[in-house]
């Protein structure tokens, strides 16, 4: 890995380096070389006018002479030529052996009264010359400048620069050696804190003490990791002690990933199935539960809480199995045993309804003898009160008697319902008419408010009894408000059927219990009605068994409405109980 990162280094250094070195090579050697040529051309420029000058103006030497020593002065062949292209004078080859000069671009321009300049190579060896050509009256010079010097120079210049520029590029690459070392040692470092990180290490450590940007990389990641040690300390002690209060619950609580397979179980689940939880496994390997398995997926699915009773599980064990999405996808699902519990309620419900059945008889007796003294009594005195105190109890502990029987039968599952489509209408006006009379008796007007259109299934005799619990108590505890509405109107569920009184309300403390056994708001006012305190207990449970709920809404001083919901006909059947 240092190799590597070493060789990157260094390769993208001596690239760096070599394509300075060949852009200085290929832009600064022909820029010198152009200004190098530049100031020979401006110099031969003057040289020529001073040879234009001479030949002007110096009469006390010939020609010839003039044109050699002012040739053999500027290092360049002179050239003297009369305005029709005959040659004057020349420096190196006599008069006779030029041929046409006149014909050449730079005399050309000069018979035309302007300087002229050409390079092109000579006829002595094919060397290049450059040619500078100026007026002067009745002709023109010219001084042929051999440029083979100027091109010695240029090589050896390329020469230098590009020893130069290897001795530079040697030089660079072994400096960029040194750096790309030490910073593939530095970046080495943090490779190995970055793999033993990755690793689960977060003990690891950068020893980096440089304020450059490695360093400040270094000293982030080094204060990450120091952040990560700690939250995930933090993060381990709150599982630690999540684990430990779950492995305490007595429910058995299992976690299920997106992928159906089991994630967590506490020590309840282990115990509970006999071959264990298997980390990993699909979770159709530890419960083969329906009910359990459509409650996990149902609340991984659609992301919410799903309950569900599972019998299966344990042959002879029942359990309430409550679903809850995971954050991530999956559910975590807990287990309790309803088994004790259930049996405990049917101890109960069976104890209530065999002591139940016991008084019926007697009690029935009692209060039929007590009917038979009292009708058979002449006398005013004070044994017809004290029968008639036996007749009213007697008849108060039979209507309890058959009240529980009645909770008993419904809550066990005993009695068996009639469920059929019926109109909301129907069910309404057969309440009123049942308690129409009533509810005269008692100056409360007694009406219909509205009807939902769509037919709802149900018992009509067990709904019956929940209007004539729900009216009887309104009459009881609620006749100042002079009116009571019964009305059905369609809900998210079905159809919502209320019955509406505006006498005193109830305060919000006893909503939530109203439904309970033997509850009472006004406990001295419901001795005095001779209610039983079971009336609005077996409505609830009639409107369970229909698949249905009930509830209560109540202010002070603005009534009551007591509400319930039935499933409409043709959806999902309520269980027979």
């Amino acid at each position: 890995m240092r190799n590597r990162i070493f060789f990157k280094l260094l390769a993208g250094f001596a690239l760096v380096i070599a394509t300075a070195a060949v852009t200085l090579n290929f832009s600064l050697v022909p820029a010198w070389e152009d200004s190098v040529r530049q100031e020979v051309e401006r110099n031969l420029k003057q040289k020529t006018v001073m040879l234009a000058h001479r030949v002007n103006t110096d009469h006390e030497h010939g020609i010839q002479d003039i044109v050699s020593q002012e040739a053999q002065a500027a290092g360049a062949r002179a050239t003297v030529i009369s305005s029709t292209g005959k040659v004057l004078a020349d420096s190196q080859v006599s008069a006779d052996a030029v041929e046409d000069p006149a014909q050449q671009p730079e005399f050309a321009a000069a018979l035309r009264g302007e300087a002229g300049e050409d390079i092109r190579s000579g006829s002595n060896q094919g060397v290049p010359y450059l040619y500078v050509a100026v007026p002067i009256p009745g002709g023109a010079v010219r001084l042929a400048y051999p440029l083979t010097d100027l091109e010695a120079v240029a090589s050896r210049s390329r020469r230098m620069l590009l020893l130069g520029s290897v001795a530079g590029l040697l030089v660079a690459i072994l400096m960029a050696g040194v750096v790309a070392q030490s910073l593939a040692r530095r970046m080495q470092k943090i490779v190995q804190f970055s793999e033993r990180i990755a690793g689960g290490d977060l003990t690891a450590r950068i020893e980096e003490n440089a304020s450059d940007d490695i360093g400040r990389v270094a000293a982030g990641l080094d204060q990450t990791a120091r952040h990560l040690q700690k939250e995930f300390a933090a993060l381990r002690t709150s599982q630690h002690e999540l684990e430990t209060l779950l492995n305490s619950m007595e429910d058995a609580v299992i976690a299920i990933g997106p992928d159906y397979r089991v994630q967590w179980a506490n020590q309840s689940m282990d115990a509970l199935v006999p071959q264990g939880t298997r980390l990993g496994s699909p979770v159709v390997e530890t419960v083969r539960d329906p009910d359990f398995l459509r409650a996990a997926r149902g609340a991984s699915q659609t992301h919410s809480v799903l309950t569900a009773r599972a019998t299966s599980i344990l042959p002879g064990r029942s359990f309430e199995v409550t679903a809850a999405p995971l954050p991530g996808g999956g559910a975590v699902v807990v287990l309790r045993d309803l088994t004790e519990t259930e049996r405990v309620e049917k101890t109960r419900r069976d104890f209530i309804a065999n002591v139940s059945h016991e008084l019926r008889t007697p009690l029935t007796s009692i209060q039929g003898y007590a009917e038979t003294l009292l009708d058979g009594s002449q006398e005013n005195n004070h044994s017809r009160e004290f029968l008639d105190i036996i007749r009213k109890n007697a008849s108060r502990m039979s209507r309890l008697t058959e009240d529980l029987l009645t909770l008993a039968r419904v809550e066990s599952g005993e009695q068996r319902f009639d469920v059929q489509p019926v109109l909301p209408g129907e069910l309404l006006h057969e309440a009123v008419e049942s308690f129409e009379n009533l509810a005269r008796a008692h100056g409360v007007e007694l009406r219909v408010e509205d009807s939902a259109p769509e037919a709802v299934s149900a018992d009509r005799e067990a709904i019956h009894q929940v209007f004539s619990n729900l009216i009887d108590n309104a009459l009881k505890y609620a006749a100042s408000g002079g009116q009571l509405v019964l009305g059905a109107r369609p809900a998210e569920q079905g159809v919502e059927f209320y019955v509406r009184d505006f006498g005193g309300g109830i305060a919000s403390e006893h909503l939530p219990r109203l439904f309970e056994r033997f509850y009472r708001v006004d406990k001295a006012r419901s001795r005095e009605s001779g209610g039983t305190g079971l009336g609005l207990a077996i409505a609830k449970h009639i409107v369970l068994a229909h698949e249905g709920a009930i509830r209560a809404e109540s202010e002070l001083n603005h009534g009551s409405a007591f509400l319930f919901t039935l499933p409409l006909a043709g959806a999902e059947e309520p269980r027979a109980s």
